[in-house]
């Protein structure tokens, strides 16, 4: 793919080019910063962790990765520019990974711009900084998750409000199906092996299990295979609309 390069390039500029990147990032900082000191009560705990910070992430994106995903193509059909970059010599598996990894990097660099807090954690006591470097490796997997569904129900339509409320619809499906309340709901009815199933398919328990420092090789496969089929999806709604 030697494409690949200059079209992740030209789409992380494209973030950069608008004060809008600048006012994600600012306000990813803030809510980072609110929930981990405010709602997390990190001072109040007494425990030098960031369990507190990573605590909310599901929710942090589940508020900002829908926003940042919904102009991936929405953007582009709605302004009729999708039909240029279907003429351009690159390939429709190119231009799918190119605009998810531009979104993908550019909230690493969201999440990497929040290393105060971890300073701070280091500064008031002795973190485990291994746990600390797997929760953020697992919040990273979890951001590229929200941003490959926003990427694919982004595709389906030229609204970007419509391709908000769909990404924010089936993302919370995929977060609260691991919720422990939900869960203990379900087993009270429900067989375990569905249960079990349902809980192997929400980002919550994969980001907890990565997020308490093991790298079990099924959480990590869990979200290349979740990103890789939803991205693939994305190639194939562009195709058949194309062909439509």
């Amino acid at each position: 793919m030697p494409a690949l390069p200059a079209l992740l390039r030209r789409e992380l500029g494209s973030y950069f080019a608008t004060p809008l990147a600048y006012l994600f990032i600012v306000i990813f900082l803030m809510l980072s910063s609110f929930f981990t000191f405010k709602l997390g009560n990190f001072f109040d705990r007494g425990q030098a962790d960031l369990t507190s910070f990573f605590l909310f992430h599901p929710w942090l994106y589940l508020i900002l990765a829908p926003p940042l995903a919904m102009r991936l193509w929405a953007e582009e059909r709605k302004s009729g520019t999708i039909e240029l970059l279907m003429t351009l010599p690159v390939t429709l598996l190119e231009m799918v990974l190119g605009k998810f990894l531009a979104a993908w990097l550019f909230t690493g660099i969201a999440l990497l711009l929040t290393f105060p807090i971890w300073l701070t954690v280091n500064y008031l006591g002795d973190p485990d900084n291994g746990v600390v470097v797997a929760a953020y490796l697992g919040s990273w997997l979890m951001a590229g998750a929200f941003l490959a569904v926003g990427s694919c129900l982004s595709a389906t339509t030229g609204n970007q409000v419509i391709a908000f409320i769909l990404t924010v619809s089936v993302c919370f499906v995929f977060v609260i199906i691991g919720y422990p309340a939900l869960l203990e709901v379900l087993y009270g009815w429900a067989p375990n092996w569905l249960v079990d199933t349902l809980a192997s398919l929400s980002f919550l328990t994969h980001f907890q299990s990565i997020g308490r420092g093991v790298l079990d090789w099924r959480d990590l496969l869990f979200f290349v295979l979740f990103i890789g089929c939803w991205l693939l999806a994305t190639a194939i709604v562009i195709q058949v609309k194309k062909a439509g």
